[in-house]
């Protein structure tokens, strides 16, 4: 069997207030003739990465409405996740010959996973990325759903080959946008976002003095101009594009200090410390900015915390994705009330509404001409950010994602006879009462 990862209890009645009688009412609609089933959820890690901090709050809130979900993760192997992190790479498009010991290591893995799996007897598997996607191959876990939160907008042709081949084996391939969807996968492509928890550590209101404290305690200076970039060391994130925006606006505004926060935590990530690397000889000369890696520099504080602060005392929050399934730290930083300064990564096109929201840009001098805007504009920052929550609050919390896991068991189950190309509509609040 695979490892179980345990999670609190929590009631979807936490957002009560925070979405509309509408999705309120769908939820406990469709709650009513989901009771008892069984969902098992697979991922790679417990920790680390946007799919462990949806998991962790997701599958409380599916028992909150009487399913019975369950989450797993794969057995960490070292050689295995080298080999995942080469196919989630190509898969955003860089290239790669995907060697024939590679296809190796993965499929014997794989193996080994599905062994562990042949006993478990869930009603719906709901599988997360390409690193567990292969145990179909050794599997029936009909009715079953495949997630892939990568961006598959130009994907590398052999190793799309690979993974779209496992799609035979799902009902489902769930993406988070319609430029995701490839000709093979199109006739069973479900595309819903992720959403944040806004009751999490990570986004609980935080008092900006108290956030000013927290930032201060790693050498940031609370009391001049910050920017900051929440993601692992990623050459997707590109960091040395931020520090290049940087400085440009660092020649406008000499007191603009910038702070790159990546805390190592996933298992499968083991080309973040050569990221790291790179990124800090980059910025070896550069003592306003400040590289964060390693979780033991915050003295026991947990990173979600530091995160929430980080967020909520930056002037300006800077996500420089090349490519993106979706990013969860740019909703996180837009529920802080923070307009955010995005590349034209297709995940981030779903987030940011350039000029309204916050801003999409494809060059550093681009970059730091918006960074210099909100930086040097109160009243802008204020008005964007207020926009940012409201998209957020209208498109991107956990109740809505809830909602249209349930419409995708409905439809696995056979109870939902539509196209199979289904979009998960998004509900804008209204005024609801307090209290249920």
């Amino acid at each position: 069997m695979l490892s179980e990862v345990k999670t609190q209890p929590r009631s979807l009645q936490e957002y009560k207030g925070l979405m509309s009688n509408g999705l309120f009412n769908e939820i406990n609609t469709l709650g009513a003739g989901l009771k008892g089933l069984k969902v098992y959820m697979v991922n790679a890690t417990p920790a680390g990465g946007g799919v462990a901090e949806m998991l962790i709050s997701l599958i409380p809130l599916l028992q909150s409405v009487g399913i019975n979900g369950k989450w797993f993760t794969i057995p960490p192997r070292a050689d295995f996740f080298e080999v995942t992190k080469g196919i989630h790479n190509s898969l955003q498009s860089k290239p790669w010959d995907f060697p024939f010991a590679a296809r190796e290591i993965y499929l014997a893995h794989t193996k080994e996973t599905a062994a562990l799996m042949r006993d478990m007897k869930p009603d719906v598997w709901i599988i997360h990325d390409p690193q567990p996607a292969g145990v179909v191959l050794y599997l029936d876990l009909s009715p079953a759903a495949l997630r892939i939160h990568i961006d598959l907008t130009a994907p590398n042709p052999a190793v799309w080959k690979f993974i779209s081949g496992f799609g035979a084996g799902y009902e489902k391939i769930i993406v988070s946008s319609p430029a995701f969807v490839r000709p093979e996968i199109s006739s069973k492509a479900v595309i819903f976002t992720p959403a944040i928890d806004v009751f999490s550590a990570k986004n609980r209101p935080v008092d900006l003095a108290e956030a000013k404290k927290i930032v201060k305690k790693v050498g940031i200076d609370p009391n001049r101009p910050l920017m900051a970039q929440v993601s692992r060391f990623d050459p997707w994130k590109d960091p040395l594009g931020v520090i290049s925006a940087y400085k440009i606006a660092k020649k406008k505004i000499p007191s603009l200090q910038l702070v790159i926060a990546g805390f190592m935590e996933a298992q499968d990530d083991p080309e973040g410390a050569v990221i790291y690397e790179t990124v800090r000889k980059a910025a070896v000369k550069e003592k306003d900015v400040f590289l964060l890696s390693d979780p033991s520099v915050l003295g026991g504080m947990k990173i979600s915390v530091f995160t929430n602060a980080i967020q909520a005392a930056a002037d300006v929050v800077v996500q420089n994705s090349t490519k993106e399934g979706f990013g969860l730290v740019v909703t996180e930083a837009m529920w802080k009330g923070k307009p955010v300064v995005g590349g034209l990564a297709e995940g981030l096109k779903t987030q940011i509404e350039d000029g309204e929201n916050g801003f999409l840009v494809a060059t550093p001098e681009a970059m730091a001409k918006r960074i210099c805007q909100l930086a040097e504009n109160k009243a802008l920052q204020e008005r964007m950010g207020k926009k940012a929550r409201k998209t957020v609050q209208d498109q991107f919390l956990m109740p809505r994602l809830v909602r249209d896991y349930m419409r995708l068991f409905n439809s696995l189950l056979g109870a939902d006879k539509r196209q199979p190309v289904a979009i998960g509509q998004q509900q804008k609040v209204q005024e609801v009462p307090a209290a249920i």
